[in-house]
This record gives C-alpha cells, sequence and structure tokens, in this order.
C-alpha cells in the first residue's frame, strides 16, 4: 500500500508510560490509536501492555493504570508487533508528538520493526494556528475549542480520540480560514516549524 500525502488519512496515537524517557530504562504500558480516512474515524487500537516491572504509584495515580491490570496485559513486545501492523503505510500525529516519537522508536526497535510514515505535533501546529488559546495542553485546547468530549484524560484511547478531533478542527480552520481544502501532510509539518509571528501571512498567501 502506497503511503498517503493527505492530512485526512493518518494514525493519531498517544501512549501512557512508565516513565519520560526509554533511554532510562522506562517503558509503554498502553497505546491507543486511531485510523482516520478522509477525515473518518475508521478503526481504533487499544491494548495495554506489560512492561516487565511494577510501575509506580504517582504513575498509577495519573494514569489510572494499576499493577494489577498491567500483569495481566501482554507483554511489550507482542502489543508492539500488532501495533506496527496496525500502523502500516500511515503518516503519524500525536500532541507532543516528540514524546511519543521516543516511546514509538523504543518499542519497535525492541522487536527490530519499524515504520514508514512520518510524524505530525498537534500541538506545535495548534501555538500557530490558535495563537489566543490560554495554553496549548489537549485539555485546554479541548475546551478552547468546545471539542466534545467525555472528561477523560490520561488514558490512550480516551487522548487519541481527543488529539483526533483537535486534528480536524485544524484542517477545519485552514479550510475556514485559509481556503486550503486539501491540506497535505507536508504542509502540517511545514505549518509546525514556522515562527507564529509569520504563519498566518504564510497561510494566507499558501507561500511555504
Amino acid at each position: 500500500m502506497t503511503l498517503s500525502t493527505s492530512a485526512h488519512n493518518v494514525i493519531v496515537l498517544d501512549f501512557e508510560t512508565t516513565g519520560l524517557s526509554p533511554n532510562q530504562g522506562d517503558r509503554a504500558i498502553e497505546i491507543g490509536a486511531v485510523r482516520l480516512e478522509n477525515g473518518v474515524v475508521v478503526d481504533r487500537f487499544q491494548e495495554l501492555m506489560n512492561p516487565g516491572f511494577r510501575i509506580s504509584s504517582f504513575i498509577q495515580s495519573y494514569t489510572g493504570i494499576s499493577n494489577p491490570m498491567l500483569q495481566s496485559a501482554a507483554p511489550c513486545e507482542e502489543v508492539m508487533a500488532r501495533f506496527a501492523d496496525f500502523i502500516g503505510n500511515h503518516n503519524l500525529v500525536a500532541h507532543n508528538a516528540s514524546f511519543d516519537q521516543r516511546f514509538l522508536d523504543a518499542e519497535l526497535s525492541n522487536i527490530d520493526r519499524q515504520y514508514f510514515g512520518q510524524f505530525s505535533c498537534s500541538m506545535l501546529i495548534a501555538r500557530r494556528l490558535f495563537q489566543d488559546a490560554p495554553n496549548h495542553k489537549l485539555g485546554g485546547l479541548v475546551e478552547y475549542k468546545n471539542i466534545d468530549n467525555d472528561g477523560v484524560f490520561h488514558r490512550a484511547l480516551a487522548d487519541t480520540e481527543m488529539t483526533a478531533k483537535l486534528w480536524l478542527v485544524m484542517l477545519d480552520e485552514l479550510r475556514d480560514q485559509f481556503n486550503i481544502l486539501s491540506p497535505d501532510f507536508s504542509l502540517m509539518q511545514k505549518i509546525s516549524k514556522t515562527p507564529k509571528a509569520h504563519v498566518f501571512n504564510k497561510l494566507k498567501n499558501f507561500a511555504f
């Protein structure tokens, strides 16, 4: 299957983890993802995964994921093999993508798998498109844009669902404010790297 370049055809993902850095021995404990085709959610993926050690009380409280829940979950290696199949040849979106990309790279490296798509960060794009937002955390943006939600955050699938809705709101913003009807994924990446002071003028003139 060829890699779609449309920003409407992506996989949005989110990891819950034992800490901040795989380089420090932290592991993924949950992965959630949704697949968008033409801007519509057509598939979902959600699994807990056993990192092979007990997680801290802070992580249990923060995520709502307990040690007993993880003890009965499949090992990271099994879950990530299934997730690599789910990703296929899609481009990837995450909120604060550098964090999720580090864990995706590390966990797939452990099983000698890779992916062929590229990453885009919804948080960096939101900082440029929604400059008046009080903050650019996922929960803050959901409130700022009145995105429908059930109030659940810090579980992988729930955060992924919210990020996917935010992504579609940003695509709507490009359509409604700048008449960009079918943005390429590469445009979203360029927006994320453009200085905030210049991004609106570039979008108005489509001068990327």
